[in-house]
């Protein structure tokens, strides 16, 4: 393999009229996506992207996505995927960053007119020089007097992907930037390679499997979880624009899937409204669905067990970053499961945890989680400094805090950063959600610190309530008192109809802070 494309060409070769994509009524064969990823490539030849160049993608959940993707790296290019939510500065900065040499935009809907703000985003950046609308339809040839799609689909297709070193630059993934401006990570195509073939070893993926995509392939999780390994497998996808608890329920059980992943919040929303199906629907889930992948932010235990009440499937959590391409750590099937554990490192991947001197410490202590192995990135785009502070000795330092046990599982405590400092003891965040979640009442809960002049921080709990629950602050703050040392409890509680949540439906916790901080003032 020279070319994470090549997993594509592959699997068409082999599998030809099997559905790797169903959208909306529609069904793309593997043939089809890859003559569309090869006819891409060479439109994108024909434009003047050289091997190297990268090339920027904002799309949504739409067969074009993939289509495009391989089309990048056919042409021996590197694909930038890019958050569809982000505004017209946001685009701009990424582009330049990135040293974009093209950009490639979805026209966008009614609700969100994406297209407009790419050119908007692009008309700004003066290294960026092609422009090309993904439209829709993509047999569309002009969209505002902009190149569109179907001129490049319309080419003779790439008789094979470019050739490729492993150790080439596959994707640029950028990081959520909540400790500043995103950074570009480096990902190679060995990377990415290695990554999706370790998640297929752990999920035992094969051709017969259905994938329900609803988070978004503009992230890492999506990319490797659901596209790269699907692909790799010649599994099929059914993709989803955004999530719907209804819709998807729908789809579990109308296109039978037998692969899920999402985040938490996710799995909160759809434990709320298991009952909306009937006992024949739920018996249809049970007998497709065989495996649920929880990552992208630690899942609460009780949520995880409701869940797998629910729906009597086996969730299997894991953990990552764009960094590690994504996955570093899973449960497996063919070991016991632990509650609340990410599991153990994937196979040929090495996690340690280390004291602030990068000395190891003990099973059952808490220390960062370093990671050495296929899957950490070649670094941060034109970002040596940032690089250098996080990769030491070929280590990744991932800023998260952690602990092992004597049987080898890891558990994520929490962000480094998030801990709070509560008059000198450290209160980690996550151990007092999990104390949260588990009242009935809770639907959400994140814990942040807040200034205190005497204790310098304090912890407080930020809730979002079940409708027509009457709980009260005193009894939030009673309900974790009687559970967790005196310094761990919440004396503050702020209530919330909704969290500010990103994406992939991570709780953005630095925008909560300024949404505390607006009403304290």
């Amino acid at each position: 393999m020279s070319n994470l494309a090549d997993f594509l060409y592959r699997s068409a070769e082999v599998y030809p009229n099997k559905t790797a994509v169903r959208f909306d009524g529609q069904k793309i064969s593997y043939h089809q996506l890859a003559d569309y990823a090869a006819r891409i490539a060479a439109g994108l030849l024909q434009l003047g992207i050289k091997a190297g160049d990268r090339v920027s993608l904002a799309c949504p959940n739409i067969p074009q996505f993939p289509m495009i993707y391989y089309g990048i790296l056919s042409a021996g290019a590197v694909v930038v995927p890019l958050n569809i939510l982000l505004k017209p500065d946001e685009i701009a900065y990424h582009l330049a960053d990135s040293d974009s040499s093209a950009f490639l935009c979805f026209e966008g809907t009614e609700e969100l007119s994406l297209g407009y703000l790419g050119l908007s985003a692009f008309e700004q950046v003066g290294n960026c020089k092609t422009f090309v609308v993904i439209t829709g339809d993509i047999t569309v040839e002009d969209w505002c007097g902009q190149v569109t799609l179907s001129s490049l689909v319309k080419s003779e297709p790439l008789p094979a992907a470019c050739s490729c070193n492993a150790d080439d630059i596959a994707v640029i993934l950028y990081t959520s930037g909540t400790t500043g401006k995103a950074k570009g990570a480096e990902l190679t195509h060995h990377n990415l390679a290695m990554n999706a073939l370790s998640c297929s070893l752990v999920m035992a993926t094969d051709v017969k499997d259905v994938h329900l995509v609803v988070l978004p392939l503009f992230h890492s999780f999506a990319q490797t979880v659901h596209l790269l390994q699907s692909v790799t497998s010649a599994s099929t996808m059914v993709f989803m624009v955004r999530f719907d608890v209804g819709q998807t329920l729908r789809l579990l059980v109308q296109e039978r899937v037998t692969i899920f992943a999402a985040v938490p919040t996710i799995y909160i929303a759809l434990n709320g409204e298991a009952n909306r199906l009937s006992d024949q629907e739920r018996r249809l889930v049970k007998e497709k669905l065989r495996l649920c992948i929880s990552g992208g932010g630690p899942m609460p235990v009780e949520v995880l067990k409701a869940f797998e009440d629910n729906f009597q499937v086996t969730m299997l959590e894991g953990y990552g970053l764009s960094e590690t391409s994504p996955a570093a750590c899973f449960n497996t099937l063919d070991q016991e499961r632990v509650p609340g554990s990410i599991g153990r490192p994937l196979p040929g991947v090495i996690m340690r945890i280390v004291d602030d001197h990068g000395v190891e410490v003990l099973d059952g202590q808490s220390g960062e989680l370093i990671i050495h192995g296929h899957n950490v990135m070649k670094g941060y785009f034109n970002k040596p400094e940032q690089t250098a502070s996080v990769m030491k000795n070929g280590w990744f330092y991932s800023g998260d805090i952690a602990r092992r046990d004597a049987a080898g599982n890891y558990y994520i405590v929490d962000r480094k950063k998030d801990i709070i400092i509560r008059g000198g003891f450290n209160v980690y965040p996550r151990e007092v959600e999990e104390v949260l979640i588990e009242h009935p009442d809770i639907l959400q809960a994140a814990v942040i610190g807040v200034p205190d002049e005497h204790y310098i921080e304090e912890v407080m709990a930020c809730l979002v309530l079940r409708q027509g629950s009457g709980l009260s602050s005193e009894d939030v703050i009673s309900w974790v008192r009687e559970r967790v040392s005196d310094y761990k409890y919440p004396r503050q509680v702020q209530m919330f109809k909704e969290f500010p949540i990103n994406a992939t439906g991570k709780v953005v916790k630095r925008r909560l802070r300024e949404w505390v901080k607006g009403r304290i003032e």
